[in-house]
């Protein structure tokens, strides 16, 4: 059967069929790997766990000294430009050491206070250090994601993807096989490991084709490309992990450690069906954005990324509102507290989509200023409106102000960018 040209030719339909793959076998195994969380360690393990995963993302963001973006978007502008892409990787790499260096550090004679800080315990503070220790493998992870990202390689990402999930899915039920919380975080935390593995075995010779190691050296060509970079990435990804860890605290000392676990519980179900979105962003929106310079054509591509995503994404998100009990039973037995955060959750993550659709062209064009700015106002808005609904709504209250927050954050945005293209216009029209 002869498939339909505006499916064969529609790229962004392409990458989304193959991501839906991706993430609906993630999300069964997923599934799977929170359900033994869950009967394990109870709601206190998951709330810990979810603390972890924030540490770890914000390890993900300072090892790298944040230029996954970067490395994104200059590798889809200069692929067929060699002399570029040495200065690149070569600005790239003194990035990876120096955070490496910096963030290893820290964690390592840090891991007391960290240990205490999370779990009220020392007795977590050699998981610390070993994690120490991981931190250059996460940053050198990210660093070649940058590269299979920026090249649009949709198919690879999905092997990659697809083979470093379920290994580490693998490690973690190794270590709940031992029914032990220090050998389930040390699992978590060497997931960048294994992927690291995957990408060089998947992707590595298409590396050595765009990277040749023998120029690279330690250059700066790209420092200050790459230094907004690493200022937008501080806040995106470290900011909102910390005001992620901030909540569960909040939620913690002004309830119980349960509703921190069940808040714990839906974020990780909203992240997981997010990655459908992120995968998108980094593989097409980034590379396709960057070389969009008139307002006309970023309205098509926009409205044509919304018309082959939202309804898929929307669909998805009510199946996962009907069938949220049944989500609940298998995944989360005796979690019932979580059933009134999905509605709100949900509501939230469909704005947030269509925020960050547009968010994207920040940085996709560099617009560091624009970037920041309407991050820190979506984090404040983030963690005062918890504060303030989290008196009013319990627990509730959380996933409230996500869904305001984004509504807000979807208005500021679209003033920016559509002021961005009018100005551009004028300096064009002026020329």
């Amino acid at each position: 059967m002869r498939i339909p040209g505006f499916i064969r030719n529609n790229i962004v339909l392409k990458i989304t069929s193959l991501n839906a793959v991706v993430i609906t076998f993630r999300l069964v195994v997923s599934g799977f790997t929170q359900w033994l969380l869950a009967i394990t360690f109870g709601e206190v393990g998951i709330a810990r766990i979810g603390q972890v995963r924030n540490i770890m993302g914000m390890l993900t963001s300072i090892s790298s000294l944040g230029i996954f973006n970067g490395i994104v978007k200059y590798v889809a502008e200069h692929k067929d430009n060699e002399p570029e892409l040495n200065k690149l990787f070569s600005t790239a790499t003194v990035f990876v050491l120096m955070g490496s260096l910096i963030s290893g550090t820290i964690l390592f004679f840090g891991s007391g206070y960290f240990s205490e800080f999370l779990f009220k315990s020392d007795d977590f503070t050699y998981v610390f250090k070993v994690i120490a220790f991981i931190v250059p493998f996460i940053a050198l992870n990210r660093a070649l994601y940058g590269i299979v990202n920026g090249l649009s390689e949709y198919k690879n990402y999905a092997k990659i993807e697809l083979i470093s999930y379920v290994l580490a899915a693998l490690l973690l039920l190794l270590a709940l096989y031992f029914a032990n919380l220090e050998v389930a975080i040390l699992a978590i935390a060497i997931a960048p490991v294994i992927q690291l593995i995957v990408i060089t075995v998947v992707f590595g010779k298409v590396i050595k084709r765009f990277v040749d190691f023998r120029k690279l050296r330690f250059g700066l060509d790209y420092k200050n490309s790459l230094l907004a970079f690493t200022l937008m990435s501080f806040v995106s990804t470290f900011l909102l992990n910390y005001i992620e860890l901030s909540i569960i605290s909040l939620v913690e000392n002004k309830i119980n450690v349960n509703e921190a676990g069940y808040w714990t519980a839906v974020s990780f179900i909203s992240k997981n069906y997010m990655v459908f979105a992120s995968g998108l962003f980094t593989l097409y929106v980034i590379p396709r954005f960057a070389n969009i310079y008139t307002k006309e054509a970023f309205k098509i591509e926009v409205f044509k990324i919304y018309k082959t995503i939202l309804p898929i994404f929307g669909l998805g998100m009510i199946l996962v509102y009907l069938l949220r009990n049944i989500i609940i039973d298998v995944i989360y037995p005796d979690f019932k507290g979580m059933e009134p955060l999905f509605k709100w959750q949900l509501l939230g993550d469909f704005i947030r989509l269509c925020s960050l659709i547009l968010a994207h062209q920040f940085l996709a064009k560099r617009m560091v200023k624009s970037f920041v700015i309407t991050e820190i106002i979506s984090l404040i808005l983030f963690y005062v409106l918890t504060t303030l609904f989290i008196d009013y709504f319990s627990t509730e209250g959380v996933v409230i102000a996500h869904l305001v927050r984004y509504i807000i954050y979807f208005v500021i945005v679209l003033i920016v960018v559509i002021n961005y293209f009018n100005k551009t216009s004028k300096q064009q029209n002026s020329v």
